[in-house]
């Protein structure tokens, strides 16, 4: 090869592996980031919205560890995790006493106009013929606790309540006492988020009755149309009798209302400012999120692949939450 020949592949190589070092990340934290692995639609969603964002936009390695919303949290305040993607701020007592020492804190607002509650489908209290017409909150649930008659103990109804071990399940349990429904109605939990769908699904698709709780952002939500039953207005200091499940003599009260964040550590917030400030910014429209959990659970998709397409797909939202040299590395890893 002529001299020159060589001298140009040099400085060839040289330029290439300088623009190469130039657009590589370093991640802010010095360790891998390691996120709770929430086991509903729309927390996995966010979750692998996350990791993307940290992998390939800030050069982070994450992992996901697995556990249900209290262990989740208790995690966090040891920084064992440092990310919960999906926290409902506020709702459990450790949380509200960790945020309260600074072990914990509640970034940004990725979904607004959150909402959760107590359900029953429509066609149990509109038209004509509907056997709960007259049902409109939950001071009129012992009246009908033979509609919603459980299979298991005939002389009491049935109310899904959370999945065992989330935040929400304690709170439900309260309100049962509160509304002095204990006595005529089963406190029933679901092992799963997906066995707590199963049963409202199956229910509806064969119009029989079902009295639960949920929440959204979710695709169940935006699939069937639902009347929330009325509660009373928020109290701060009745919501502190219902998030305490050791409280003898709840109070009700609608819960809190809705506030979803992303959960970091405190260690992650004083040594990884940049992700933080990502976090803070992050937000995807409440009509598009649930267009997204409606497509996975239609086509039993996988929320990785399907956080890759939102990033394919919707740069001008996710494009607001980085700086510009983050947008094109994450660009450069889709192509």
């Amino acid at each position: 090869m002529p001299r020159h020949s060589v001298l140009a592949a040099v400085v060839l190589s040289l330029a290439l592996s300088a623009s190469l070092e130039a657009g590589a990340a370093e991640c802010p934290y010095p360790k891998p980031v390691v996120l709770a692995g929430l086991n509903w639609e729309s927390g996995m969603f966010t979750t692998e919205v996350l990791r993307y964002l940290l992998e390939k936009g800030y050069g982070c390695k994450t992992d996901v560890l697995p556990g249900n919303t209290l262990t989740m949290e208790n995690a966090l305040r040891q920084n064992d995790i440092q990310v919960i993607a999906e926290q409902w701020a506020g709702r459990s007592e450790l949380w509200r006493k960790a945020e309260a020492a600074g072990e914990v804190f509640a970034v940004g607002e990725p979904v607004k106009g959150a909402t959760e509650g107590w359900w029953v489908p429509d066609y149990l209290v509109k038209g004509e013929g509907a056997p709960a017409a007259d049902l409109r909150s939950v001071t009129d649930l012992p009246r009908f606790k033979a509609l919603f008659k459980d299979p298991e103990d005939r002389s009491k109804g049935r109310f899904y309540n959370c999945p065992t071990g989330w935040t929400c399940e304690g709170v439900n349990s309260q309100k049962l006492k509160a509304y002095g429904l204990e006595d005529s109605y089963v406190n029933f939990r679901t092992g799963t988020g997906p066995a707590l769908d199963a049963a409202i699904t199956s229910a509806i698709r064969q119009r029989q009755p079902i009295l639960f709780y949920y929440w959204s952002p979710t695709p169940l939500m935006g699939r069937y149309q639902l009347v929330q039953l009325e509660e009373p207005p928020f109290d701060q200091k009745a919501w502190e009798t219902l998030i305490d499940p050791k409280n003898p003599k709840p109070i009700g009260t609608r819960s809190l209302p809705a506030k979803i964040s992303i959960g970091v550590s405190r260690e992650l917030h004083e040594k990884a400012q940049p992700l933080v400030d990502a976090f803070a910014r992050l937000e995807i429209p409440l009509p598009l999120f649930n267009g997204i959990l409606a497509r996975m659970a239609e086509q039993h998709a996988d929320a990785a692949p399907m956080a890759i397409d939102f990033y394919r797909q919707h740069r001008d939202v996710w494009s607001n939450w980085v700086p510009k040299d983050v947008a094109q590395r994450i660009d450069d890893s889709l192509k």
